[in-house]
């Protein structure tokens, strides 16, 4: 039987919820959905991480391939949009698992709607198993339930697995008072409270997901993922993007 690893006393964050979105994974020229050097980039980084010690769990989106909000606008019923929207993100895990095991890294995909024949059920014992064996577990297909998002997964599973922090992944390098896009005089947040963020209304994470993780006292790191190594500085307690904390 394999045993649980031993833990690594530079690790600052041992358990940690990695919430990917699917926009990340879209090529850039090609246009596809699935941008395979990017993809490459992003397992490179779980794959540093894991190598560490930590014990890694990934929520990813499914936005680029299908998102329920904008079928909505096409005329799709909000359910069924965001059930496709769900099956998405199990292609999307799917794909993470496929590059993470050819890097080495062994994956266990768990899903929240039961589909045997490609993924686990998600149970909690035997994710938490899978974790302290060393192995990445990546979350698909949402709660199982419309109108939740993947935010709101990521603060679930991180609440249900007593995650240390959720790591945000986006195209910017943290929270700022204002939209940098379209403020020079914009100013990045190293850290700040839930209760300073929800006062100020920053887009952190969606309300439902926002209030789980300020009720069960999860902090949000937000950061960018362009950095190559930036989830290695942020497990290694340097500082990166922001986190929201209590």
């Amino acid at each position: 039987m394999q045993e649980p690893r031993a833990s690594n006393p530079q690790v600052k964050y041992k358990r940690i919820v990695l919430k990917i979105s699917g926009e990340v994974l879209r090529g850039g020229k090609s246009g596809d959905p699935i941008d395979g050097g990017t993809l490459e980039r992003i397992c490179s980084q779980i794959k540093e991480i894991n190598d560490l010690g930590s014990e890694v769990c990934v929520v990813i989106g499914g936005g680029n391939i299908f998102r329920g909000l904008t079928g909505e606008k096409r005329g799709v019923d909000r359910t069924t949009g965001d059930y496709m929207g769900m099956l998405a993100t199990v292609i999307n895990g799917l794909a993470l698992m496929d590059c993470l095991e050819k890097m080495g890294v062994t994956t266990r995909v768990q899903s929240a709607i039961p589909m045997n024949q490609v993924a686990e059920p998600f149970i909690l014992r035997r994710a938490i198993r899978h974790l302290e064996k060393g192995r990445v577990v990546i979350f698909v297909a949402g709660t199982g339930n419309p109108y939740f998002s993947t935010d709101t997964t990521a603060a679930l599973r991180a609440s249900e697995m007593r995650a240390d922090v959720i790591m945000k992944a986006t195209k910017v390098d943290g929270i700022y008072d204002k939209d940098p896009k379209k403020h020079a005089d914009a100013v990045r947040y190293e850290q700040i409270t839930f209760i300073d963020a929800l006062r100020q209304r920053l887009n952190v994470m969606d309300s439902t997901a926002f209030s789980l993780c300020l009720d069960n006292n999860i902090p949000i790191l937000v950061f960018d993922l362009n950095d190559p190594h930036a989830i290695r500085k942020a497990v290694l307690g340097e500082k990166i993007g922001t986190l929201v904390s209590n």
